[in-house]
C-alpha cells in the first residue's frame, strides 16, 4: 500500500484562556489517500478549522500553539518546520480554499494577477509565462471568457465566481493535498452543486488528497469518500461515507442524522440538539457529549476512546461500540 498523502497523529492544538493553554483539538488523528476526500463534520466551536490551520501551519502565535502530535505530509513532519520550509509548502505542495472568497481575495490585483502570483513564486516562472498558465488554470475552472475577464478585480465576480478564482489560485501549482474550509456556505444551493461537482472532477483529474470541511451532511455524501465527525476538539466517529450514512453508531452523529429537514414528509417536527458545546476552559472531564447526550449513563464520565463498530467504522462511545450479548 502506498503512503498517505496527509497523516495526523494524535495532534494537540491549544489556546491560552485566562493564562492557561486549553485545547481546541485534542488528539486528532486522520489519513487522507491519494485521490480520496475525507469530509470533517461537525457543530461550529468544534475544532474543524483549526484543524486545517494546523495543516497549513496558521494557528495565530503567540494565542495558540500545537501542543503535540505530528502532521505529515508527503513524508515531511509539518510540527516544528521553519517558516522558511513551510512557505515553500503552502500554496505549494498543499493548499487551502477558505469559507468566505471576498475576504481572501485581495481587492486591488486582478484575478489573473492572483493565480499568477502563486506560480511565480513556486514554479519560478516568468510573468508572461504564469500568465499564460494562469489563464489556462481559470479555464479549467470554468471562468466564463477567462481571457477577457483576466483583469477584472474581485468585486467585479459574483460569490459563485469568487470562489472559482480561489480554487484557481489553490490548484494552481498541482498540489498534493487541498484543505476546503466550509467552500461552499455562503452560496446558493444552485452554485454550491456548481462547485461541488467541479472541485469532485478536479480533484480526479489531479489525483489529490481532499480534506473538506463542511457542517452540511447533503454536501457530504455529494462530495466525500470517508467522513470524520468532529465533536469539542476530538472525533467521535469515523468510517466510509456508505457505512456511516446508514449505520451511524455515535449518539451525536445520531442526533445530527435527526436534526436534518427530511423533504418528502409534509408534516414533521425538527430535532434540535439540547444545551450547546463546552468552551475550551470548562470540558467535561469524560465523554464531551454525555451532559447533551440522551443515551448518557453510568461510564460516561471516564474518558472514551475510539473502538470498533464494524469494517472501516469506529466511534467514541462505550455505549455503541460495547458487545452486544445474546
Amino acid at each position: 500500500m502506498t503512503a498517505p498523502v496527509l497523516s495526523i497523529e494524535g495532534l494537540r492544538t491549544e489556546f491560552r484562556i485566562g493564562g492557561v493553554w486549553q485545547a481546541a483539538v485534542d488528539g486528532l488523528t486522520l489519513e487522507i489517500a491519494r485521490g480520496e476526500t475525507l469530509a470533517l463534520v461537525g457543530e461550529s466551536g468544534c475544532g474543524k478549522s483549526i484543524s486545517a490551520l494546523s495543516v497549513m501551519g496558521l494557528v495565530p502565535h503567540p494565542a495558540g500553539r500545537i501542543a503535540a502530535g505530528r502532521i505529515v505530509l508527503e513524508g515531511t513532519d509539518l510540527v516544528g518546520l521553519p517558516d522558511t520550509q513551510m512557505d515553500r509548502l503552502r500554496g505549494n505542495r498543499m493548499a487551502m480554499i477558505f469559507q468566505e472568497p471576498m475576504t481572501s481575495l485581495n481587492p486591488v490585483m486582478t484575478i489573473g494577477d492572483q493565480v499568477a502570483e502563486s506560480l511565480m513564486l513556486h514554479r519560478g516562472l516568468s510573468r508572461s509565462a504564469a500568465a499564460k498558465l494562469a489563464l489556462a488554470v481559470l479555464e479549467e475552472v470554468k471562468i466564463p471568457s477567462a481571457a477577457a475577464r483576466y483583469h477584472d478585480y474581485p468585486h467585479h465576480f459574483s460569490g459563485g465566481m469568487r470562489q472559482r478564482v480561489m480554487i484557481a489560485i489553490a490548484l494552481a501549482c498541482e498540489p498534493a493535498l487541498l484543505l476546503a474550509d466550509e467552500p461552499t456556505t455562503a452560496l446558493d444551493v444552485t452554485i454550491q452543486a456548481q462547485v461541488l461537482g467541479l472541485l469532485a472532477d478536479l480533484k480526479a483529474r489531479h489525483g489529490m488528497a481532499m480534506l473538506f470541511i463542511t457542517h452540511n451532511l447533503g454536501v457530504v455524501a455529494q462530495i466525500a469518500d470517508r467522513v470524520a465527525v468532529m465533536y469539542a476538539g476530538q472525533v467521535v466517529e469515523q468510517g466510509s461515507v456508505e457505512r456511516l450514512f446508514a449505520a451511524p453508531a455515535h449518539p451525536y452523529t445520531r442526533a445530527l442524522f435527526a436534526a436534518i429537514p427530511r423533504m418528502d414528509l409534509d408534516d414533521q417536527t425538527l430535532n434540535a440538539i439540547p444545551g450547546r458545546v463546552p468552551p475550551l476552559d470548562a470540558m467535561p472531564s469524560g465523554c464531551r457529549f454525555a451532559p447533551r447526550c440522551p443515551l448518557a449513563r453510568a461510564g460516561c464520565e471516564a474518558p472514551q476512546t475510539l473502538a470498533p463498530v464494524g469494517t472501516d467504522h469506529i466511534a467514541r462511545c462505550h455505549v455503541a461500540t460495547e458487545p452486544v450479548h445474546a
